[in-house]
């Protein structure tokens, strides 16, 4: 790459035709809002984006991996409209009664109608003519998969209406790049900043988007620096307008929405189990009551694990099937009487006999105290040994039980005993405040939890084991509730310390990380990213259970063959220029050509920034992750068009065949896009690919 690629070529750009505009921007809204209405039931991911407008609307917390902003879209959207977030979404084809879900759908359907525009105006923007950007355009506005995906309540719309709201705002800015540091150039600047702070905070693939914006911003700033005519001051201006508005105001802009976001999620739920219980305690609602500081022996108190959103140690009379078969030790996510633990000296030896010391005064617990945690409810104890669980063969991994008989003459023995340590002192343990590890005194294993699941006979409750080689962090523990018989009469009340925003802010984003690479399990309709250039599977997003009807995301294959081989085109294209100029040969373009070319280059360096990084994901993945790289190889194909067909006559012709055949398939292809009415004869002719996975044999 050079920066030359970007380097200030005057050109002339085609003014955009009032009437291309208007029927570009009909088609647009046509094609998105016909039978908005049908299916009036929940189709595919509305279940994910309806139920979380809800709960915006109830004010209850709630865990995604994506930022904020398509939610608040959808769910401002349903407030305006008098939906009060008491439909759950929580299963595809439920019917949707009295809720105003076609108003819903015609905010993401709105965004997807105004992309044919936007494809046209960038075209023009980039040297390109009207045929190249009338082709995109018609691309746009007939893409079955795109008209599919953006007139339900999903999120895809909007991120690639911002993905190509910034390409555009760029191609703005880039138009004007002969005026620095006028108010049209800070306006375009300014916009291509917010747009690509919009683009990040409706789904973090955005930051592709980021990527293509900063690279060409790079390779600008590179021809700067490099040009002998340009001071050294002038570039210091160039390089901190572009850190203004490039990265402090996407900053800004992406944050202001996770304000707005923890401004409305006041309640908590369920799901504020995913955080930390300092974040938890900023939620109304929360069951973190306030606490005595001071845990001793003789208290009962609760243990909260920090490593996992598992919640507290916990146990229940059931024993484990197999192991040592004593009684079960598990995290629960909810406090109750069975996550009470009460806190016992260990035992002692007088005259060869064991005594279980009894409780006087108010002994506190420090850093080395040895401890017995004697379950309340059942009066078994938290116990160690060398004892693999039924459930795990790990050689590293013991079973942690709760052991006894219940009854006060039975005393156990030392493999009850525990050792306390306090990360990052040796004083006294704080509730709320201390991080403390559990050791097993004989055996030296450390009381750990993680993110595994115990089979139906656990509950589906988390597993809590011993481990000499765990990773440290799941092995850290909090004391989140105390309190003694003789607790002393100036004991401080206590509770977590609420963090401020930037903090809040960081957490979040770290679980989201979290909970995304969590998802690995397989789905019926995921796909990889080698499928999805040839259109090798769809998702199967509703099927009638009392008509001949589907919807079925599929692109239309003649747009996306040719992106395809736009992209290859493309690839060729560069491979015989530098061939070419390796032997010297200099290939002659004007001016025009050499700022489409700029286009272009920018087109393929999208598509393959929006396309590539998935190839490296290991979650779950489906087609419509593909549609911000296929919108920018749309525009790639509008630019490969332009390059390839010198001749205005010939573009006409190309462009009335493709226009036609397009509009056609579209058509063909609508019965699955928009759920019509089909026979099987007609669903099965629509099956270009085995692979398609589309029931056609309900269809009678």
């Amino acid at each position: 790459m050079s920066g030359k690629v970007f380097k200030a070529f005057e050109h002339k750009t085609v003014s955009p035709s009032p009437l291309v505009l208007l029927i570009l921007t009909v088609a647009g809204f046509l094609t998105r809002f016909y039978i908005l209405n049908n299916p009036g039931q929940v189709v595919f991911d509305e279940v994910h984006f309806g139920g979380f407008a809800s709960k915006y609307l109830n004010q209850e917390f709630f865990m995604d991996v994506h930022p904020p902003l398509g939610k608040l879209l959808i769910a401002g959207s349903g407030a305006v409209l008098g939906f009060n977030g008491t439909f759950t979404f929580k299963e595809i084809g439920l019917d949707f009664g009295d809720v105003p879900y076609v108003g819903m759908r015609a905010v993401p359907a709105m965004f997807g109608a105004l992309l044919p525009s936007l494809g046209y105006l960038t075209m023009l923007n980039f040297g390109f003519s009207q045929a190249g950007g009338v082709l995109v355009g018609v691309l746009v506005a007939f893409e079955n998969g795109f008209v599919c995906q953006q007139r339900l309540i999903l999120l895809d719309s909007f991120l690639v209406f911002f993905c190509a709201l910034s390409i555009w705002s760029y191609s703005e800015f880039f138009s004007c790049r002969f005026q620095p540091f006028t108010s049209l150039w800070y306006q375009s600047l300014a916009l291509t900043g917010i747009s690509i702070g919009l683009v990040v905070s409706v789904k973090l693939v955005g930051l592709f988007t980021i990527a293509l914006i900063g690279l060409a911003t790079v390779l600008e700033l590179w021809s700067l620096i490099t040009d002998p005519t340009v001071k050294i001051q002038t570039f210091g201006r160039h390089f901190g307008a572009r850190v203004a508005f490039l990265i402090v105001l996407p900053l800004t802009v992406y944050a202001s929405f996770y304000a707005a976001h923890f401004a409305i999620l006041r309640k908590s739920s369920s799901a504020s189990a995913f955080m930390s219980p300092e974040f938890q305690a900023t939620l109304y609602g929360n069951e973190i009551q306030d606490s005595f500081r001071e845990p001793a022996y003789g208290s009962t108190v609760i243990f909260r694990h920090e490593g996992t959103s598992g919640g507290y140690l916990h146990s229940h009379p059931h024993n484990y099937p197999a192991g040592s078969k004593q009684q079960q030790i598990t995290c629960y996510p909810f406090r109750d009487e069975n996550s009470h633990m009460l806190v016992k000296y260990p035992l002692e030896f007088q005259n060869g006999s064991q005594v279980d010391k009894p409780i006087t005064g108010f002994d506190r617990l420090k850093h080395g105290s040895v401890v017995r945690l004697e379950h309340v409810p059942t009066r078994k104890r938290l116990h160690g040994h060398d004892v693999r669980p039924g459930w795990n063969d790990d050689k590293e991994i013991n079973e942690v039980s709760c052991y006894g008989t219940g009854e006060p003459d039975f005393l156990g023995d030392s493999n009850d005993h525990w050792r306390i340590e306090v990360l990052g002192s040796e004083g006294n343990v704080d509730a709320m405040t201390s991080r403390i590890r559990l050791k097993h005194v004989n055996t030296g294993c450390y009381l750990m939890s993680r993110e595994s699941k115990l089979p139906k006979w656990g509950f589906g409750q988390q597993e809590v084991t011993c481990s000499t080689k765990a990773k440290k962090s799941l092995t850290i523990w909090r004391i989140e509730y105390t309190k003694h018989p003789q607790q002393p009469q100036d004991s401080q009340i206590v509770n977590y310390k609420k963090p401020n925003f930037f903090q809040k802010f960081i957490e979040l984003h770290r679980v989201m990380f979290n909970v995304n690479n969590g998802l690995k399990d397989s789905h019926p309709f995921d796909s990889r990213p080698g499928s999805w250039p040839l259109l090798q599977r769809g998702i199967a997003f509703w099927t009638s259970k009392t008509e001949h009807k589907l919807i079925y995301l599929i692109g239309n294959p003649i747009i996306w063959l040719s992106v395809f081989l736009s992209v290859v085109g493309y690839i060729g294209y560069q491979l015989v220029v530098q061939v070419l100029l390796q032997r010297g040969i200099s290939v002659a373009v004007s001016v025009q050509e050499q700022v489409q070319q700029s286009g272009a280059f920018l087109f393929a360096v999208g598509w393959a920034l929006h396309y590539l990084p998935f190839f490296i994901m290991k979650r779950q993945l489906f087609i419509h992750h593909y549609f911000p790289a296929l919108y920018i190889g749309i525009l790639l194909t509008g630019a490969m068009f332009e390059l390839f067909l010198r001749f205005k006559s010939l573009q006409l012709v190309v462009l009335a065949g493709l226009t036609l055949a397009v509009i056609s398939l579209f058509y063909l292809y609508a019965p699955i896009t928009y759920g019509f009415e089909m026979s099987q004869a007609l669903c099965q002719r629509l099956k270009l690919r085995s692979k398609w996975d589309f029931d056609c044999g309900k269809f009678q």
